[in-house]
């Protein structure tokens, strides 16, 4: 009887475990998230595996509730709340799929991938094990994350343990001669520690200071200047005149967040601009549901929150490079950066405002999964985030 309960709970544990290191927010740490199909595999029943599905995701998303309470100035219980709510989908689609038969388990297993990978459960699909191809096969591409969906394939079967090993020499390899994307020849990218105030203190010499801000991150002769996510508040005419004068008679372009909004809601975008003018360049494929994205206002003839635009702008132009943008959110879920590198970019830019994560691993992680994918795309990045 001891036994019959023990297995399980190991198994749970090592499910939590697994979840806090993986996604700690640690490149090279990123493939430990692969003993996440394995426990999966050999739990003995549906209930486990349902247990050992809650135990992997609520780890590797640990800091919402934090970060939630910090976004809404409120106690824990919102964020526990939605912490719990955004488990669902996960550990409902795992545990529908699993399966006694191991001869169906790949294909169970693979289709669970596949389905947290793409819309409707992808828009919450964080923390998945795919990710980790970038660490072990970088600039590979398509080849590498085939290699890594056969890979997942064969963690869920008896020969999971040969799995493993081969896997493990990839890895120890990647961590030994591991060296950081590049940056872009001509481009920077801004961090700034303004917390809450970014892009919510709309006077006149918060513009002036962030003009100030790129003129010097552009002394060195950077032709393009990457500033976080709604760094530049809300996107106006007036906005763009002061910026497009700022800059009439320089020959670079700056790109930074933005808010354009309607009667209907908001648009968190991407703006550039340069001397002779500015213009929106990006549109959020997944704002933040909940915070952002709340679509079952429309239901109540409400407006407001940001739109999704899910599949829409891939990849945009830039001078004479094509870029594929990710803001906050996007950079960890799976199909935006996919389909972004279905269009074959010459670079990524991510962009973030993560003030309210302070405390929490959320900004690591966002870091550490866009730069898993452009080593595996061996494409050059550009990151800006607030902090």
């Amino acid at each position: 009887m001891c036994r019959d309960y023990l297995q399980p709970a190991l198994l749970i544990f090592a499910s939590i475990a697994i979840g806090v290191v993986g996604w700690s927010g640690h490149v090279l740490l990123l493939p430990v998230a692969l003993g996440f199909p394995v426990l999966w595999s050999i739990s003995q029943t549906r209930s486990v595996a349902a247990l050992v599905s809650s135990g992997y995701f609520l780890a590797a998303s640990r800091g919402l509730p934090q970060g939630v309470a910090a976004f809404y100035s409120s106690d824990i219980w919102p964020g526990l709340l939605l912490w719990l709510g955004a488990s669902m989908s996960f550990v409902a689609v795992h545990t529908l799929v699993w399966t006694m038969n191991g001869r169906a388990r790949p294909f169970r297993y693979l289709l669970a991938a596949a389905v947290m990978a793409v819309p409707p459960f992808g828009i919450t699909g964080w923390a998945h094990p795919v990710t980790a191809a970038g660490v072990l096969f970088p600039g590979w591409g398509w080849w590498g994350l085939g290699v890594m969906t056969a890979g997942l394939a064969g963690l869920v079967t008896r020969i999971w343990p040969a799995v493993a090993i081969a896997f493990a020499g990839p890895w120890l390899w990647s961590a030994a001669i591991w060296t950081d994307p590049k940056l872009p020849e001509g481009w920077r990218g801004v961090d700034l520690d303004m917390g809450a105030s970014l892009g919510r203190e709309p006077g006149l010499q918060r513009q002036r200071d962030m003009i100030a801000t790129v003129r010097g991150a552009a002394s060195d002769g950077a032709r393009f200047v990457v500033l976080p996510e709604t760094a530049l508040g809300f996107w106006t005419p007036t906005v763009a005149r002061l910026w497009t004068n700022a800059f009439r008679d320089d020959d670079g372009t700056v790109i930074a967040g933005a808010a354009m909004v309607d009667a209907g809601g908001y648009d968190n975008v991407l703006v550039a601009v340069d001397g002779r003018g500015g213009h929106i360049l990006y549109r959020e494929r997944m704002p933040v549901p909940g915070s952002m994205w709340q679509p079952w206002r429309s239901w109540f003839g409400e407006s407001g929150g940001a739109r999704a635009d899910f599949f829409a702008n891939p990849v945009v132009s830039i001078g004479a490079s094509r870029a594929a943008p990710l803001i906050c959110y996007e950079q960890l879920i799976v199909w935006p950066v996919l389909q972004s590198m279905l269009h074959d970019p010459d670079l990524i830019v991510a962009v973030g405002n993560g003030w309210w994560t302070e405390g929490t691993s959320i900004v690591a992680i966002q870091r550490t999964a866009t730069t898993a994918w452009s080593k595996l795309f061996a494409k050059p990045i550009v990151i800006a985030f607030n902090t």
